[in-house]
């Protein structure tokens, strides 16, 4: 029952967030000469030239991490845009796919953390498939506490190291 009402909880936010991100594809240009035609031209707005909208630092899409609180799989309000805006991106471009790559920081034991690792990259899979991308375009892994973003200690280091990386396929 929890996990159902978990998931209501999820569309109901994602359909919240989804109004709130509108405005971000009213600047999509889908002409041609507009950075390519086809499946690739339909990114979400761009705000540089020729720029892939992957790779645009202007756009969402080029922000790939989404971090948690300790102890927590639950993806926090503030990523919420940007997970939904990689689904629409994979909901729009069916040929692209994405690694999501779980990780914790050091604390508590290897089995623990992999298996929160494992967590983190589903609840971002989870929603992103809520969000119409397909199943087979997202692969989740848990990296555990095998690959720090910070090797320092303390709660700013251990804070980068509590995230999901976004990684297309081909990078």
């Amino acid at each position: 029952m929890k996990k159902v009402f978990s998931i209501l909880l999820i569309i109901m936010l994602s359909a919240c967030a989804s109004q709130t991100t509108q405005p971000e594809t009213d600047v999509e240009d889908r002409s041609i000469g507009a950075g390519g035609a086809g499946a690739e031209g339909s990114a979400l707005g761009s705000g540089g030239a020729n720029f892939h909208p992957l790779q645009d630092p202007n756009n969402i899409l080029s922000k790939r991490s989404v971090y948690y609180d300790y102890d927590s799989y639950t993806v926090k309000n503030e990523y919420r845009g940007l997970v939904l805006s990689h689904a629409q991106y994979l909901r729009d471009n069916s040929n692209a796919g994405v690694l999501l790559q779980g990780n914790t920081d050091e604390r508590g034991s290897r089995e623990y953390n992999l298996a929160l690792g494992q967590r983190r990259a589903d609840s971002v899979k989870n929603m992103m498939l809520l969000s119409g991308a397909r199943d087979n375009q997202i692969e989740s892994v848990s990296l555990g506490e095998e690959k720090p973003r910070s090797a320092g200690q303390g709660e700013s280091s251990w804070a980068q190291n509590r995230r999901t990386d976004i990684i297309y396929r081909g990078e």
